[in-house]
């Protein structure tokens, strides 16, 4: 049986690995970005601009999270972000839905995969040291 302490740190370094391909996805070319995943072609700067701010909290999260994967003293500190992150995102992403209507196809994939990994990252976290 693999030891908790493992889990959470194999957790936490596919948290990283998820969370940094999606932030360079959204920042490296938010123009390249919005027209092949959303249908967008003209996108304006300011959405430009908070797409790369997004790439950069989601940067900022994901080495949090591989610092965290070999340190004991942070370990449940991220895997409680890991947790909440994803509720938060698709909390809106819910809102959204019944408010705004059906989005791209990308963002309904991130909706899913947010429902899965918030029990899931909990599910982890509350694993015993």
């Amino acid at each position: 049986m693999i030891p908790s302490k493992k889990i959470k740190a194999y957790f936490l370094l596919l948290a990283v690995a998820t969370i940094l391909g999606v932030a360079l996805l959204y920042g490296v070319s938010p123009r390249w970005f919005a027209a092949t995943f959303l249908g967008i072609n003209q996108l304006d700067l300011n959405v430009a601009h908070l797409l790369r701010a997004m790439m950069c909290l989601y940067l900022s999260f994901g080495l949090f999270w591989l610092y965290a994967a070999f340190s004991d003293e942070y370990r449940n500190h991220a895997l409680l972000t890991v947790t909440l992150f994803p509720a938060g995102l698709v909390t809106g992403r819910i809102i959204s839905l019944f408010t705004d209507g059906w989005p791209a196809p990308l963002l309904l994939f991130y909706l899913f995969a947010e429902l899965v990994q918030v029990p899931l990252a909990y599910l982890v976290f509350r694993l015993p040291d």
